[in-house]
C-alpha cells in the first residue's frame, strides 16, 4: 500500500447549488458522509479536505479530516479547475516536506460512491502500470450523432456536433460504447501529475462504474433526485 494522499475538495462558492457540500443527505452533510468513507477505507495516510469556507472547515474538523491552508479564493472561482486545486495541495505539502506517492480525489457531491469503490478503485490502481485512473460510467446516448445549434444564419440551424465522424448518422445502438467522468474517484501518481502540470496527456485507468452509483450532484433535481434514491433505498451512503 503506497502512500496515499486523500483530496476532498469542497468549496463554499457552488453556484448552480448553493452551499452543496454542506447539504444534509440522509443525517449529515454530504461532505461529512464523503470524510467518514475515505476515514474508513483505512487506505489513506491524510484525508484533507481544500476549501475557502470557514464553516465547511469547521465541519471537516469535526469529523476528523485535517485541513491544513485556507483555499485562496482564485482556486474556488471559474476558470479554476480541479487540477489547480490538487497541485495546490501538492505544493502545500511538498512546502512543508511531507511527499505522498499518490493523490486520490473524492467528491462531496457524489453521495452512492461506497469505501468497496473506493478500496477497489486503489487496487486497481496500485496494480498497474499506469499513472493515473479516473472513475466513469457509460453514457446514456453516445456523443456520435449529437447535434449543436449552429447560429451564423441568424437563426439557429441544427449542425452535426461531430461532422467528420463516420458513425454521426448511425443509430445509437450501433454506436460504439463510450463513457463520461462521474466524479466519484480520481487518483494519480504524483509525481508524474505534479512534473506533467495535470493528467492531460497521461494514460488512464478507467474505473467503470454503474450509473445509480454515479450521481454527480450540481443542481437542485439532482439532489431530489439522490434523495429519491436514498429514501425509496435503492442506494445507500
Amino acid at each position: 500500500m503506497k502512500s496515499t494522499l486523500c483530496l476532498i475538495p469542497a468549496k463554499g462558492c457552488s453556484i448552480r447549488l448553493p452551499r452543496k457540500n454542506l447539504l444534509s443527505l440522509g443525517d449529515k452533510p454530504l461532505i461529512s458522509q464523503t470524510i467518514k468513507k475515505a476515514l474508513s477505507s483505512n487506505w489513506f495516510k491524510t484525508v484533507c479536505v481544500s476549501t475557502e469556507d470557514q464553516e465547511i472547515a469547521a465541519v471537516a474538523r469535526a469529523d476528523g479530516a485535517a485541513v491544513p491552508f485556507v483555499r485562496p479564493e482564485r482556486l474556488s472561482r471559474d476558470p479554476s479547475t480541479i487540477v489547480d486545486v490538487m497541485l495546490h495541495a501538492i505544493e502545500y505539502y511538498k512546502s512543508i516536506g511531507e511527499a505522498f506517492e499518490q493523490l486520490c480525489v473524492l467528491l462531496p457531491t457524489t453521495p452512492f460512491v461506497t469505501i468497496d469503490h473506493i478500496k477497489s478503485a486503489l487496487t486497481l490502481f496500485e496494480s498497474s502500470s499506469e499513472n493515473a485512473l479516473l472513475s466513469v460510467t457509460k453514457t446514456e446516448f453516445p456523443p456520435y450523432n449529437a447535434w449543436v445549434l449552429n447560429s451564423d444564419s441568424g437563426h439557429s440551424i441544427l449542425a452535426p456536433c461531430f461532422p467528420e465522424s463516420p458513425f454521426k448518422n448511425t443509430k445509437s445502438t450501433e454506436c460504439p460504447e463510450t463513457y463520461r467522468s462521474n466524479g466519484a474517484v480520481l487518483i494519480v501518481s504524483v509525481d508524474e501529475f505534479f512534473e506533467n502540470g495535470g493528467y492531460g496527456g497521461m494514460d488512464i485507468i478507467p474505473y467503470i462504474m454503474e450509473p445509480i452509483h454515479s450521481i454527480d450532484i450540481d443542481t437542485e433535481d439532482e439532489f431530489l433526485y439522490a434523495e429519491f434514491l436514498f429514501e425509496s433505498g435503492k442506494c445507500k451512503l
